[in-house]
């Protein structure tokens, strides 16, 4: 199975940025149904070229990697 991960960026004004990276076709798509329900409303949404290719099977797993930005 393909590898993917969700980046999530917070900034010092609470602006959420969220990139999912590696998941090919309209399947990144649940990723941020999911992420919209925990974070809240959309503002903004870009569509990246991962998305218009054949889908690829995802299966969510949720690990977490934090980095804090200075």
């Amino acid at each position: 199975m393909a590898q993917h991960e969700v980046e999530i960026v917070i900034s010092k004004t609470g602006e959420v940025k969220v990139h999912i990276k590696g998941l090919k076709g309209k399947g990144c798509m649940a990723y941020s149904k999911w992420l919209a329900e925990i974070i809240g409303k959309v503002k903004n949404e870009q569509l990246t070229s991962e998305y218009y290719e054949p889908d690829t099977k995802a299966r969510i797993d949720l690990n977490q990697d934090l980095k804090m930005e200075e």
